[in-house]
């Protein structure tokens, strides 16, 4: 004999039952950044200046607070040749070393056609521009707020 009892609800009771969906959420305004932020995005725009020095292409500075644990923004730019990829890594390494950030890893110097600085507020990019198009991290993150990069024209694709 089954210990379960049968329902005397009816063939009704078989169906799932509808619940009322939530109201959406209004869009809330971006956070208003802290000062722990506004330091990476000085740094962040530390390491475009450098890398506009050496004439980086295609500068970006993606915010990513909030979305990501590892850094606060990511900065891309682009090289013509594995060479000037590799000047313009060098660039922006050895800057922010005389402004006191020391880079925690540098990776794909020895490649040339994607090198990867971590400042760990930061992570800079430097691309190869046909390595660029190939990753896509500009379109990864095309809903991220972008910060203005001085010396480079707003619309610098």
């Amino acid at each position: 004999m089954s210990s379960r009892r049968k329902s005397d609800k009816g063939p009704s009771s078989t169906r799932p039952r509808l619940l009322a969906r939530p109201p959406r959420k209004a869009r809330e305004a971006p956070p208003k950044p802290t000062p722990y932020a506004e330091a990476s995005a000085k740094l962040a725009l530390l390491a475009a200046e450098a890398g506009l020095s050496k004439k980086a292409m295609a500068v970006e500075i993606i915010d990513v607070t909030g979305k990501v644990d590892y850094a606060d923004f990511l900065v891309l730019m682009s090289g013509t040749s594995d060479r000037h990829v590799s000047a313009i890594a060098d660039a922006v390494d050895e800057f922010l070393a005389r402004h006191g950030h020391h880079a925690v890893s540098i990776e794909g110097r020895s490649q040339g056609s994607w090198v990867l600085i971590d400042f760990v507020d930061i992570v800079v990019h430097v691309f190869h521009s046909e390595a660029r198009a190939v990753y896509d991290l500009d379109g990864l993150w095309m809903d991220a707020r972008r910060l203005p990069v001085p010396g480079e024209a707003p619309d610098r694709q």
